[in-house]
């Protein structure tokens, strides 16, 4: 069931307004001020900008089927060897952004956006390598069904019962044992161990579409299909998240089945559109950005030390051009995104010079 091979528009360009996003949502012209959908939920609940995240993580689970379909076969020392280095790599990257700028590694944090991207890739490119669909699929509700049990079922030790509650739950607990250095909320983590198995299966789910895509049938087949199947793995996702709420933080199984079914709605929708319909127009600044998502992910952490922490006039350059959009009269949080827009611009300019130039940075 592998014969589609073109590259779709539609992928590349969900991959980069993915990273514009994440960008926007990073990267807030001030963090007091900022639009409901655009800030990460407390806790329980879903907001536009809990979507980011696993969306990324969906669309590498998509490009590992594509890239790897036709390598199954292919002798695996070397593919192996590639994996393990392109993950250590991402995860390498993840370090330093959290040294910077201070580069203080007394504090050090060992967990993060590519800290996750990395082990994700790293399993899921394996488990794709070396077995079926249908077991990844079980894998995957496996994993979902044990992690469910294990925070529902297991009493937090320090608590003697079970507990879903920021910072009290199984998930802490485990980190604040086994995780070394600083934590990101001081006593808990939302990248930490446990929740990092559920996030897999956001990957896994990414990969069983890309594979779905890779098939035979007709392509409006595959946009009817791969819709459909979104449509009811978020509705499952949201009867479950009834029992086990929808929760970023904890990563939780309904927080995967609903993100992975709203990706799965929105890639094939933009598939329809752009690699179907042929409707490309507008697609151009995310292909740029996905070309090096990554990179640009990277670039935009080192461009806000000078755009979010070096002081002009005793202000931050954010918060000077914040509050001067807020003197001429503009709503906070309209002045909050449109410095968040300006600062995804600065990002552009390397993204498009690279993209150009042909160059593309695969870690």
């Amino acid at each position: 069931m592998v014969q589609q091979q073109k590259r779709l528009i539609s992928l590349d360009a969900m991959r980069g307004f993915t990273i514009a996003a994440m960008i926007v949502a990073n990267f807030p012209g001030s963090e007091e001020t900022v639009y409901f959908t655009l800030r990460h939920t407390i806790w329980n609940g879903l907001s536009m900008t809990d979507l980011v995240a696993p969306f990324f993580l969906f669309i590498v689970g998509v490009s590992i089927a594509f890239a790897y379909s036709q390598k199954r076969t292919a002798p695996k020392g070397e593919l192996y060897r590639k994996i393990v280095i392109r993950s250590l790599k991402i995860f390498a990257v993840g370090m330093f952004l959290n040294l910077m700028p201070d580069f203080d590694f007394a504090t050090i944090r060992w967990t993060g956006t590519l800290h996750r991207i990395a082990i994700v890739f790293l399993v899921c490119a394996t488990l794709f390598l070396t077995t079926s669909w249908k077991q990844q699929a079980w894998i995957g509700a496996f994993t979902l069904v044990g992690y469910w049990l294990a925070m529902t079922q297991i009493p937090t030790p320090d608590v003697g019962r079970v507990v879903l509650e920021r910072g009290q739950n199984l998930a802490a607990w485990v980190d604040r044992q086994y995780l070394p250095g600083r934590m990101w909320q001081g006593t808990w983590d939302p990248e930490g161990i446990l929740s990092t198995f559920p996030s897999i299966v956001t990957g896994i789910m990414g990969m069983l579409a890309g594979r779905w895509m890779l098939g035979p049938d007709e392509p409006i087949e595959k946009v009817a299909y791969l819709m459909t199947a979104g449509l009811f793995t978020a509705i499952a996702g949201y009867f479950w998240g009834l029992t086990f709420p929808v929760n970023e933080n904890l990563w939780t199984s309904s927080f995967v089945l609903v993100t992975s079914g709203f990706a799965a709605l929105l890639f094939g929708a933009t598939y329809f559109l752009v690699d179907v319909l042929g409707h490309t127009k507008g697609t151009k600044p995310g292909i740029i950005f996905g070309a090096n998502a990554i990179t640009v992910y990277v670039l935009a952490d080192i461009f806000a030390l000078f755009f979010y922490r070096l002081k002009f006039g005793g202000l931050p350059l954010n918060e000077q051009v914040v509050k001067g959009l807020r003197d001429i009269g503009l709503q906070p949080e309209l002045a909050s995104l449109l410095y968040a827009l300006f600062f995804v611009g600065v990002n552009f300019i390397p993204a498009y010079v690279l993209y150009k130039r042909k160059i593309f940075i695969k870690l």
